[in-house]
C-alpha cells in the first residue's frame, strides 16, 4: 500500500492564482518558515475549496481558500473548517493542527487558511481498491471507528455550542438542500423535484445531536504513509452540529451506487466475498460498536437524504463548471453524475413508500 494515494501536485490553475509575494508577507512572522523561498502547488482534484501545498526551508502548509467568481451564501466555509479542526485538537478524532485563519479578503483575494502538512496517502474514489484484503478491512473498520469517535466529542466542552442549532436538524437540511438546488439549477430534472416534495413527508422521528461532518468518505481522509489507519480527517466545509445518522447514511452512499468512472464507483450489486471490504450493514455493525448505540433501523431515509444532498452539491459544482470557476476541470462531466445521483435515490424513495 506504500506506493499508492500519494497527492498529486500540480502547478497553481490558472484561475485559482493569486499573489503568492502578498501570501508570504502576510505569513512572515506568524508562521515559522516564512523568511525564505516559498514554492507553492495545488492539490490536483478536489471540488470545493482550492487546496495548495506551500513548501517552506522549515516545512510544508497546507493552504484553503474560496474559489473565485460569485459563490451561494454559506457555501465553501473555510472558517467552519479552520473552527472545527481547531476544536477537535487533542480529541480521538484526528486532524491536521491548524495555524491560522485570514478573512482578510484583500491579501489574497479571498478567506483562507493555513494548516500543517500531514504526510500519507489519499484516495479520492468512494472505494478502496489499493491493498491487500486485510489492510481494506483495516482502513474500512477505522472509518467506522473514527466516524463514531467524531460522534462521541462532547460538542459542548469543545466550544462548538453555537456551531450549529441542534433542533429540527433534518428539517432544515432538508430545506437547505432544496434552495441549493434551486439556486443551481439550469435544466429540468424531476427527480430532484420529486425528492424535495418527499424528504418533508419522510422525516425520522427523534433529536440527535453530534458533530457531523457533513461529507466523511474514504476521498477525505489521509491514511499513514504505509500503515492502514487513518492520520487525518480533512474537508470539514459542511462540518456542523446534526443527526449522527445523517454522517452515517452518507458514508454508506457507496454501497447504493454502481459502479462507475474514478472517483464515483460504487459497490451496489458487488460480492464482498475475499475482497475486505465490508457490506453496508457489517459496516453500520463497527460504527455502532464503537459509538456504543444500538444498530438504527430505518437508514435509508438517511441515505436518501445524503444522496439528495449531494447531487444538490454536484449540480453546484456542475454550475461552476458551466460558469469556469470550478476547482478542476474534469468538472464539467458532472452533468450526469447528479442526474445518476437523483434517479437513484428516487429509486430506493420509491421501495421505502411505493405510494410515494
Amino acid at each position: 500500500m506504500a506506493d499508492a494515494g500519494a497527492p498529486a501536485l500540480v502547478p497553481v490553475l490558472e484561475n485559482h492564482r493569486f499573489d503568492e509575494a502578498a501570501l508570504a508577507g502576510h505569513l512572515r512572522g506568524r508562521l515559522p518558515g516564512f523568511d525564505g523561498p516559498v514554492t507553492i502547488r495545488q492539490f490536483q482534484g478536489g471540488q470545493s475549496n482550492p487546496t495548495f501545498h506551500v513548501a517552506t526551508p522549515a516545512g510544508d502548509y497546507v493552504l484553503r481558500k474560496k474559489p473565485p467568481g460569485k459563490l451561494l451564501p454559506s457555501a465553501h466555509a473555510v472558517e467552519r473548517e479552520y473552527r472545527a479542526m481547531q476544536a477537535l485538537a487533542g480529541s480521538g478524532v484526528p486532524v491536521p493542527r491548524v495555524r491560522l485563519l485570514c478573512e482578510d479578503e484583500s491579501i489574497i483575494g479571498t478567506s483562507f487558511f493555513v494548516m500543517d502538512h500531514v504526510p500519507g496517502r489519499i484516495f479520492a474514489d468512494r472505494v478502496m481498491k489499493e491493498g491487500t484484503p486485510a489492510e481494506r478491512a483495516a482502513v474500512y473498520a477505522d472509518l467506522a471507528r473514527v466516524l463514531a469517535a467524531l460522534h462521541k466529542v462532547d460538542w459542548q466542552a469543545a466550544g462548538l455550542a453555537d456551531f450549529g442549532r441542534p433542533d429540527r436538524y433534518m428539517e432544515r437540511q432538508v430545506a437547505r438542500w432544496t434552495r441549493q438546488w434551486e439556486a443551481v439549477k439550469v435544466e429540468e430534472m424531476p427527480a430532484m423535484d420529486r425528492l424535495a416534495e418527499w424528504l418533508p413527508r419522510h422525516l425520522p422521528a427523534g433529536e440527535e445531536t453530534a458533530i457531523a461532518h457533513g461529507d466523511y468518505r474514504l476521498g477525505n481522509v489521509i491514511l499513514h504513509p504505509t500503515e492502514p489507519r487513518i492520520v487525518a480527517v480533512l474537508d470539514w466545509e459542511l462540518a456542523t452540529l446534526g443527526h449522527p445518522l445523517a454522517d452515517l447514511g452518507y458514508a454508506c452512499l457507496t454501497y447504493h451506487m454502481a459502479p462507475g468512472p474514478s472517483g464515483v464507483t460504487g459497490l451496489a450489486g458487488t460480492d464482498f466475498a475475499g475482497t475486505g471490504i465490508p457490506d453496508q450493514a457489517a459496516f453500520v455493525r463497527t460504527y455502532c460498536a464503537a459509538a456504543g448505540r444500538p444498530e438504527p433501523e430505518g437508514l435509508d431515509v438517511f441515505v436518501v437524504f445524503s444522496m439528495f444532498r449531494l447531487a444538490s452539491i454536484v449540480a453546484g459544482v456542475w454550475r461552476r463548471a458551466l460558469d469556469g470557476n470550478a476547482a478542476d476541470p474534469r468538472a464539467i462531466g458532472y452533468r450526469e453524475r447528479y442526474r445518476g445521483m437523483a434517479e437513484t435515490a428516487w429509486g430506493i424513495a420509491q421501495r421505502l413508500d411505493p405510494g410515494g
